[in-house]
């Protein structure tokens, strides 16, 4: 059973950076779209970053310009860079495929202080 751990969360103030990074018990990033997501209690999960097997990459219109996903095989890992942070991208972060069909890891919580 695939395993996803998220690290790299923390509190930060408005406008600072943040580098998150996810790693799986088993090669899986090479073998499917992966997804950064994240949940608030008022909005629920939402998807704010992907890449495909091939390295293409998508990002939600409020993150666009700001994130940036990206893949490491060599370390198996998932990374989310955030830049610019503001108040309202504070979450908990989540990784998974994309759509999301491994169990959920734990999650990184990122708060960003005004």
């Amino acid at each position: 059973q695939v395993q996803l751990v998220e690290s790299g969360g923390g509190l930060v103030q408005a406008g600072g950076s943040l580098r998150l990074s996810c790693a799986a018990s088993i090669t899986i990033f090479n073998r499917y779209t992966m997804g950064w997501y994240r949940q608030t209690p008022r909005k629920g999960r939402e998807m704010v970053a992907s890449i495909t097997v091939g390295g293409s990459t998508g990002y939600a219109d409020s993150v666009k310009g700001r994130f940036t996903i990206s893949r490491d095989n060599a370390k198996n890992t998932i990374n989310l860079q955030m830049n610019s942070l503001k108040p309202e991208d504070t979450a908990v972060y989540y990784c998974n495929s994309l759509p999301a069909i491994v169990n959920w890891g734990q999650g990184t919580q990122v708060t960003v202080s005004s």
